[in-house]
């Protein structure tokens, strides 16, 4: 659905993604892709689309992780759901907060790749074993709980959990790149 088709109930879906005190600044929005293929989907869905903006507006940008941490959790659940759309949309976030485009390779190779620090391994494992198992290991776990708290562990769950819902979307909606992402594009997924 094309922006001038939004209906007005979309302008409050929209402004439900910025949280009353966010801790990490809002993205770069000039030169960016608009993901308007996405947003134009869930235009149909205004109310669920506020309720899940709510939620992933926390997620982007109140989370206690930080965003370099987010974008490599975001970018290994769109690996392992083969999400395009979801890849090309947090590539262009991951290089906003200071993951290059090796690193941004790696995250698709898993947590077993060389050049991950065994902290932030676990984190890509984490995302492995919760959309494999649900759950994650305990020895996972533990490495994990070294160097986070209660609430950086729940919002790395909450965090996989999210993106796994956008993934299973975008995928089941069918959903394609918009043409700003297909000139930015480098996917491999």
């Amino acid at each position: 659905m094309p922006p001038r088709e939004w209906p007005e109930e979309m302008r409050a879906a929209l402004a439900a993604l910025r949280p009353a005190n966010p801790r990490h600044p809002l993205p770069q929005t000039k030169d960016r892709p608009k993901a308007l293929n996405a947003l134009g989907t869930l235009a149909r869905h205004p109310a669920l689309t506020a309720a899940f903006n709510t939620f992933n507006g926390y997620i982007l940008f109140a989370s206690t992780l930080t965003p370099r941490q987010r974008e490599l959790l975001v970018l290994r659940v769109a690996t392992l759901r083969g999400s395009a759309y979801e890849w090309e949309q947090h590539r262009v976030l991951a290089g906003d907060v200071g993951l290059d485009p090796v690193e941004v390779e790696r995250i698709a190779a898993g947590p077993d790749a060389s050049g991950w620090t065994p902290f932030e391994s676990a984190m890509l494992r984490a995302v492995d074993e919760l959309i494999g198992d649900g759950e994650i290991a305990d020895p996972t776990w533990q490495l994990l709980a070294a160097e986070f708290d209660d609430q950086q562990l729940m919002d790395l769950v909450f965090t996989v959990g999210a993106y796994e819902i956008l993934a299973l979307a975008f995928r089941s909606f069918r959903i394609e790149l918009d043409e700003d992402l297909k000139r930015k594009s480098d996917s491999h997924i």
